[in-house]
Order: C-alpha cells, then structure tokens, then sequence
C-alpha cells in the first residue's frame, strides 16, 4: 500500500512540477498564433495595394488609350470638313464668277 501511495504522490509531484512549462507552451502557441495573424494581415495588405496599384495604371492607359484615339478621329473629322468647304467654297465662287 505504501508503494502505491508512493508512486501516486511521485505521479502529482511530477505533474506539478511540469504544470508550468504547459501553461508557458500554451502561451507561446496563443503568442504564434497572433504573430501570425498580423503576418496574414500585413500579406492581405500589401495583396491589396497590388491589386489597386494594377487596376489603377490599367485604367489610366486605357484612358489614356481613348484620348488619343478621340484627338486622332477629330482631328481626321476637322480636315475633311476644311476639305470639303473649301471645295464648297470654290465651287460658289467659280458659278458667281461664271454669272458675270
């Protein structure tokens, strides 16, 4: 009986004597844990700001893109109205000339 009691009390001292290190193991794991959800949180970040930074210069080159393309057809709409005045204008001008 005495053994019995002996290795039960060696059995709670060792348990005691190791309650520590599993409380300060807990403590680390809860410690990761929030280290790597600020690690998580830095990484959605910056994932973020790539995304944003890409849509943002696709948008302004297309942009940029229609501009040029509006400038290129107006100014193709403003000779070819010039154009066609003048022969307008030339074409009055030589029946008024013609009437005299």
């Amino acid at each position: 009986m005495k053994t019995a009691n002996l290795f039960a009390a060696s059995l709670l001292a060792a348990g005691l004597a190791f309650a520590p290190a599993y409380a300060i193991a807990g403590q680390s794991d809860a410690r990761q844990d929030a280290n790597q959800a600020g690690q998580n949180t830095k990484n959605a970040a910056k994932d973020t700001g790539h995304a944003v930074k890409k849509g943002s210069k696709k948008a302004y080159n297309a942009t940029e893109h229609g501009t040029k393309k509006a400038y290129n057809a107006t100014k193709h709409g403003t000779k070819k109205a010039a154009r066609k005045t003048k022969g307008a204008y030339n074409g009055a001008k030589d029946g008024a000339e013609s009437t005299h």
